[in-house]
């Protein structure tokens, strides 16, 4: 049975700040019908290195606007993409609907339906919760990993900064996304902001807004147990951790916010401490989670490790 779902109105997309790009869109995704998967598509088509970008909590493509020109302009393609509940993907309107499978089977369908070749992965937060496990499923795909301000929870107790993210999600199921946005990157301007809160009209648009911090595989402080929801990603996660520590033959880049109260600096060197050969991270002093607003000079460092600008 298709899945009920809402979707934005372009007029909300008109004139963003910084955002010129022509939405794509894929339908038909298996397991996803009637759903219909927004992406950007720069660069040239048949250029050696493609750059994937994948966004977490609560954003969407708008967040790699700063990186996206500065790896079209060495030639390379760049793709951003909006899981469902998020940007100008459709948005399930049942809750219930976002799982942890439910979004990393639609990134792994993406990846295929598009037959992307020597990706570059780009994540922060959940998009390297669930980006970080897609290499392993299709390595022969992935050749380079750029990463910033993210993590693959195993099950652990849930660190002070995000037990206080989630509770405080769980009391705005209404959350006012732009001015989130902005408490947590203050150089945000207004029309910024606007372009953050763009894809959610009203509260029934914001089910993957609600969901996401319920999904993260870290047990509540004080806990035995996970819960159901937050389990379901474990097994895979773990699985991840192993390839990245075992298997990983490609190159890595890794860029840390250091303001960031959730995933910052004690979160990203437990993380690089099983991502195989991968380099002292750059520290971004004054960015904070959303890193990617301060994309450019990462993108351009990334670049230079990579012998790619």
């Amino acid at each position: 049975m298709p899945v009920k779902a809402l979707r934005t109105p372009d007029a909300r997309f008109a004139d963003l700040s910084g955002w010129p790009y022509q939405p794509r869109y894929v339908e038909g995704l298996p397991g996803y019908d009637g759903l219909r998967l927004h992406y950007v598509d720069e660069g040239p088509k048949d250029a050696a290195v493609t750059f994937l970008c994948i966004h977490g909590e609560p954003s969407w493509a708008y967040l790699f606007r700063k990186m996206i020109p500065v790896f079209t302009a060495a030639g390379h393609r760049a793709i951003a993409v909006d899981m469902f509940g998020f940007g100008r993907s459709d948005k399930p309107v049942d809750d219930t609907v976002y799982t942890y499978h439910f979004h990393r089977n639609a990134l792994l369908a993406f990846v295929e339906k598009l037959d992307l070749k020597n990706i570059c992965l780009v994540v922060q937060d959940w998009g390297g919760v669930l980006g970080l496990t897609l290499p392993m499923a299709a390595p022969q795909r992935y050749s380079r990993l750029l990463v910033m301000n993210t993590g693959l929870p195993g099950g652990e107790e849930a660190p002070a900064g995000f037990a206080m993210w989630r509770a405080f999600n769980r009391s705005q199921p209404d959350l006012n996304v732009g001015e989130l946005m902005k408490r947590a990157t203050p150089i945000l301007s207004a029309a910024e902001m606007a372009a953050y809160d763009a894809p959610f009209p009203d509260q029934a648009y914001k089910g993957g807004v609600r969901r996401f911090p319920e999904l993260v595989m870290l047990k509540e402080q004080g806990a035995a147990d996970l819960t159901p929801l937050s389990k379901e990603g474990v097994e895979t996660s773990l699985a991840a951790r192993k390839f990245w520590k075992e298997d990983w033959k490609g190159e890595s880049f890794m860029a840390i916010g250091m303001q960031d109260p959730v995933l910052g600096p004690p979160s990203m060197q437990f993380l690089r401490s099983f991502i195989k050969n991968c380099p002292p991270p750059m520290e971004v002093a004054e960015a904070g989670h959303f890193v990617q607003e301060w994309g450019a000079p990462i993108a351009k460092a990334a670049l230079t490790q990579f012998k790619l600008g």
